[in-house]
């Protein structure tokens, strides 16, 4: 059976006054299926063309608690209590930080983690040209 859900891409903006971003993680939400997770992936190379100077290793970190947020629980801090339906709401907030989350889009799925894959795939992970 086909299910809504809501994704977010999410942005790293080295320079918030510049808008410049690259795509490093995708989260995704369905509340039929109480489905809440995300996937990164930091291309140090293109964060770097964009900002020599940012360290990506704190940038990975800020990443890395947006997937210790989607799982809940103690290690997320006091989101982690929180509803996965308000952990979603609290990832997707709109902010002017280095990490930022695009507008929310939705979609049908059968299947949450695959989805959340192909999102990963199409959206964040470098394009594959064909013959590369």
């Amino acid at each position: 059976m086909r299910r809504l859900f809501e994704y977010a891409l999410l942005r790293v903006v080295p320079r918030p006054e510049r808008g410049e971003f690259i795509n490093a993680g995708v989260v995704l939400y369905c509340p039929e299926e109480d489905f809440l997770d995300a996937r990164i992936h930091l291309d140090r190379e293109r964060l770097r063309a964009l900002d020599p100077e940012i360290e990506p290793e704190a940038v990975l970190a800020h990443l890395e608690s947006v997937r210790r947020v989607c799982a809940g629980g103690e290690e997320a801090g006091s989101l982690g209590h929180l509803s996965p339906r308000e952990r979603f709401g609290r990832i997707v907030a709109p902010r002017s930080t280095v990490l930022q989350p695009s507008p929310v889009h939705t979609g049908f799925t059968e299947d949450c983690a695959a989805e959340l894959e192909r999102l990963l795939s199409e959206m964040v992970l470098p394009p594959v040209r064909p013959g590369s």
